[in-house]
């Protein structure tokens, strides 16, 4: 699916490239389940580069919106559980 970030023109390549991976990751956890450490770890690295919550609370909606994925729940559920596949449902 080909989608339309609302990139910050600060950003750099690198941390351009690391908001989009967590993001695919949380999709992947709604399509066929992600390994829980990677998407743990690519989210310390989304976090980093965003760091305000109100931020992070506008990148969560846009991405639901455009996807039907919640990068909030899917990290929620990420931190609550101990299997190490995560696997979320629409």
């Amino acid at each position: 699916m080909a989608l339309n970030y609302p990139l910050n023109s600060d950003w750099s390549t690198e941390e351009i490239v690391k908001v989009i991976d967590f993001f695919n990751l949380v999709e992947q956890a709604y399509e066929t389940g992600v390994e829980r450490q990677r998407l743990l770890e690519a989210y310390r690295e989304f976090k980093q580069i965003v760091t305000s919550k109100s931020e992070e609370k506008q990148w969560d909606q846009f991405y639901m919106e455009e996807t039907g994925c919640s990068s909030y729940r899917t990290m929620q559920q990420a931190k609550r559980q101990e299997e190490p596949i995560v696997r979320m449902k629409k």
